[in-house]
């Protein structure tokens, strides 16, 4: 049930409470006079907040709740055919007519063989899930079900259906099966995550380690949560979730799944009060697709990115440290639609660009194959450039071709920094291609800004203003230019292991 603000005026529960306690002869004997009487009827009657500025109370219980939502989660068990070793005979001289006795028997022995002996023995795993159709589609984590042989689905009124798995997404941890049956199943909707928000109340409802059915209610603790993956938008809460919770559902007050019980952050393997929910507007994309595909199909503009520090904006003439910088272009999308790097993406398929997470999933969730308008800025201008996506899936793992190069023999300190032109030995202590161009970072201060800011020796200076450089003087003319424009900074491209990023440094 969701508890709802009073608009009337009503005596409060609390107040009438105390009230009816100051007027009974304990409360006359505790002390109380006259005086608390007056008080207590003066907040029995005094009228309740209007719902505009009262807070929601909490739910007098969550019993309505769980009786309502609980036919549709589910308990899942998985079976797994694992190696084991098996326990290692005794040890015997060469030649001992023991050996032969342990062997005629069947019992192995290090004489016999050297390495361990293996056997095979099923492993069993606990988790938890729910139904969202009545024609038997289950989600859960995808690490319930990771590597099984078989998977078990106990519903609530105890009844045992075999499932099949219809599709994966370790990026999410997110798996969809399916049972059949002829009757159908009771379901729950998927709700808007987004319309969460903190100090909501929740109820998380799964089969916590092994015990059954259970609930447990708490608040939303935090939203937009990352942990590790690129597509993370995890809900956090303080319903306790423990060892066989994964993959059970996260209730708003509607009984709608706002969210799936994915992990829990511990010292100690117990819920401390710190749960994570994969949200319901990333897990119901998935799910869409799982169900469609068997896969999933994620948009992909074919682009490396950085979020915009407020020194980096500086250097550019950008107004506020927002966007996505591309740090590179390789062969893909957004290459064949013009896009650079240095480019700033400020808005994509209409909505505006924060950061790189919001892009990411932006791109994400765009059908593939789809032609899409991305707003940059280059140069100090707006350009808009019409990108048809790719699939991420298929890209992934696709080699990055090297960049262009050209070399020089002198040292010299800039930017608080010993730097030196590629030479071909150079090259190859680095393991670059032939044709890299660019400063090599021989030493650097601790002490300067490029320090503080993660350059190291062994670094590559590739770009400087948005511009190739090749040798010393290139960079020192870029520096001069933004000296000119009136800049207090400058952007560099820096490669480090193959992987591009911008650093924005102070010309002084």
């Amino acid at each position: 049930m969701t508890p709802q603000a009073t608009k009337n005026v009503t005596p409060t529960p609390t107040a009438l409470s105390l009230a009816k306690s100051l007027r009974s002869g304990a409360a006359r004997k505790a002390g109380c006079g006259v005086g608390a009487l007056a008080l207590a009827a003066t907040l029995a009657l005094s009228p309740v907040m209007p719902a505009t500025q009262a807070y929601a109370a909490a739910p007098e219980s969550f019993a309505d709740l769980a009786e309502q939502v609980s036919p549709s989660v589910v308990m899942i068990t998985t079976s797994t055919m694992v190696a084991a070793p098996t326990t290692r005979g005794p040890s015997f001289p060469e030649g001992s007519p023991f050996g032969d006795l342990f062997r005629d028997f069947g019992f192995p022995t290090p004489n016999q063989d050297q390495g361990e002996t293996q056997r095979q023995r099923r492993s069993n795993a606990l988790g938890s899930g729910f139904v969202i159709s009545e024609d038997g589609y289950i989600v859960t984590n995808n690490h319930v079900i990771d590597g099984a042989d078989e998977i078990s689905i106990e519903f609530f009124g105890g009844e045992k259906l075999d499932a099949e798995l219809i599709g994966t997404d370790p990026k999410t941890d997110i798996a969809l099966l399916k049972v059949e049956t002829d009757t159908p199943l009771p379901f729950v909707p998927f709700g808007n995550s987004d319309t969460m928000r903190v100090g909501d109340w929740v109820m998380a409802l799964g089969n916590p380690l092994g015990q059954g059915f259970s609930a447990s209610a708490g608040i939303v603790s935090a939203r937009n949560r990352e942990l590790s993956g690129s597509y993370d938008d995890y809900i956090q809460t303080d319903a306790a979730i423990n060892r066989g919770n994964s993959g059970g559902p996260l209730f708003d007050m509607d009984g709608e799944v706002i969210g799936v019980n994915t992990a829990i952050l511990s010292p100690n393997g117990g819920s401390i009060g710190i749960g994570f929910s994969m949200a319901s507007n990333v897990v119901s994309k998935v799910v869409e697709q799982l169900k469609e595909y068997g896969e999933t199909r994620r948009g992909w503009l074919g682009v490396k990115i950085q979020n915009v520090t407020p020194d980096m904006a500086e250097a550019l003439g950008l107004s506020t440290p927002e966007g996505a910088m591309v740090s590179e272009v390789p062969e893909g999308p957004a290459a064949d639609a013009g896009m650079q790097a240095g480019d700033v993406i400020t808005s994509f398929d209409g909505g505006e660009v924060k950061d790189t997470r919001e892009l990411v999933r932006r791109v994400a969730d765009a059908p593939v194959g789809e032609k899409v308008r991305v707003v940059v800025m280059r140069d100090g201008k707006e350009e808009t450039l019409l990108v048809t996506l790719g699939r991420r899936e298929t890209a992934e793992g696709e080699a990055v071709p090297a960049t262009a190069v050209a070399p020089q023999e002198t040292e010299e300190s800039m930017l608080g920094m010993t730097l030196a032109p590629l030479t071909d030995e150079i090259k190859s202590e680095m393991g670059l291609a032939s044709s890299a161009t660019g400063l090599v970072v021989k030493d650097i201060s601790e002490d300067s800004t490029a320090f503080e800011k993660g350059l190291r020796a062994g670094d590559l200076i590739v770009e400087a203003g948005q511009s190739k450089i090749a040798g010393l003087d290139d960079l020192q003319a870029r520096i001069d230019s933004a000296k000119d424009a009136g800049r207090k900074s400058i952007l560099l491209l820096i490669r480090r292991g193959g992987d591009p990023r911008f650093v924005a440094l102070p010309v002084e």
